[in-house]
């Protein structure tokens, strides 16, 4: 497909084009020619947009959908729908399905499922037997087929030792391990934060510290393995801290922020509303300010949607049976955007690339086209009519946003918001 951008401002920091409004032609999928003016034939298409801008394409680390096993939540085709007209041309797809994503074949099984889309689907492995916490799964084999990292979805690695094998055997063909942080001994049955609303509330909490105590044991074993790790979504004040801490002594870690935690407080579970029960949970105001400083300061090397679809028998139910999570790819770069100076929200779409080794595409005549449509300063209200999941938990639903995707062009296919 040939198409013609209009008066499009790139913002791409690695790019000579950086912050200039441009036309971009692209031909065959590769970026042929950016100029203040480009005029060309009749049968490419043109691409003119209110307020247009472009970036590279974005990047999210931890999406789950529901395909094998759970087609009722989300399809992978309906999935990658939604990453596209979100603006995301790459995620990185859980290892939470039926049969968990733990072997080659179903590795194999995903990234056959979702061939000839906009969208790059990165498979993550699980890190042991069924996502279990007993035995490692066939890491290499795993890798080998193309899985980006090795996690088991929001499965705290109970056993100290399994993550230090881990670590150290990954290192023999430089894998990335995730271990979620909480400490399950000091929040089991928890539900939300622990605080002054959870009392108010009866609600049993999940404590800050059982969140901090499993990143500094993960630190600590990190420290004496070496190796590559990644602690996906923190949520304190006091996590940041470590992290930082870490990273000062030449520790090879990196962490991720759930968009929710950097937006959205404890104070929205006053009415049970299950869309705001979430793991990590919704923590306090002084933590989400902690988590935007560190974002800001590269501690927090990434945002992600945590994007987490649950059918509505397991979600429109009593609070205390409610399964964990929310939708997130619709709402995300509006949330964000409402933070954060764009060339920021943009950086924290984009800067796990490297870590989960997927391609870094910057703006360039003669590169690949792997690009992001979005308009930064619209202002909107997430309502149901903007979700394209399957799903609907959303915990973005009723909040004022500002800027919104228009689409993508990545694997020379076009996707646009109709």
């Amino acid at each position: 497909m040939d198409i013609l951008i209009k008066s499009a401002t790139i913002i791409d920091p690695q790019s000579a084009h950086h912050n200039t409004k441009r036309d971009i032609l692209i031909e065959k999928g590769v970026i042929k020619k950016i100029a203040a003016s480009i005029n060309t034939h009749n049968n490419v298409k043109e691409i003119s947009l209110e307020n247009l801008h472009i970036s590279q394409g974005w990047f999210d680390s931890s999406v789950s959908f529901g395909e094998p096993g759970y087609e009722e939540r989300e399809t992978i085709d309906n999935g990658l729908k939604t990453a596209a007209e979100s603006g995301f041309t790459n995620i990185a797809l859980n290892a939470n399905l039926l049969p968990v994503t733990d072997s080659k074949s179903t590795i194999q099984f995903l990234t056959s499922q979702a061939k000839n889309n906009a969208v790059s689907l990165y498979p993550i492995g699980a890190l042991t037997v069924k996502s279990e916490s007993k035995d490692l799964a066939e890491l290499f084999d795993m890798h080998s087929e193309g899985a980006v990292s090795f996690y088991d979805y929001k499965k705290p690695i109970t056993n100290a030792n399994l993550l230090k094998i881990a670590l150290q055997y990954a290192q023999n063909f430089d894998g990335l391990v995730q271990s979620f942080p909480l400490d399950v001994s000091v929040s089991k049955n928890g539900m939300m934060n622990e605080g002054v609303n959870s009392t108010k509330l009866g609600l049993k909490g999940i404590p800050s510290f059982s969140e901090e105590l499993q990143v500094a044991r993960d630190l600590y074993i990190l420290e004496y393995t070496g190796g590559k790790l990644h602690i996906p979504t923190i949520s304190t004040k006091k996590s940041v801290q470590l992290i930082k801490e870490a990273k000062k002594q030449g520790l090879d870690v990196t962490c991720s922020v759930a968009v929710s935690n950097l937006f959205l407080t404890d104070d929205l579970l006053e009415g049970f509303e299950t869309q705001y029960k979430l793991l990590p949970p919704l923590r306090t105001k002084e933590d989400t300010k902690a988590l935007l400083k560190a974002l800001k300061e590269g501690v927090i090397d990434g945002v992600t949607s945590d994007h987490n679809p649950i059918d509505i028998e397991n979600k429109k139910t009593e609070f205390d049976h409610a399964k964990f999570g929310s939708i997130g790819l619709e709402s995300c770069f509006g949330a964000l955007q409402s933070l954060l100076p764009t060339e920021i929200a943009i950086s924290a779409l984009s800067n796990l690339k490297e870590r989960f080794n997927i391609p870094f595409e910057t703006i360039e005549e003669g590169n690949r086209a792997n690009i992001t449509f979005f308009n930064p300063d619209v202002a909107w209200t997430f309502a149901e009519k903007d979700i394209i999941s399957t799903s609907k938990n959303a915990a973005f639903i009723n909040q004022k946003l500002k800027g919104k995707a228009y689409g993508v062009f990545a694997n020379n296919k076009l996707v646009l918001k109709k």
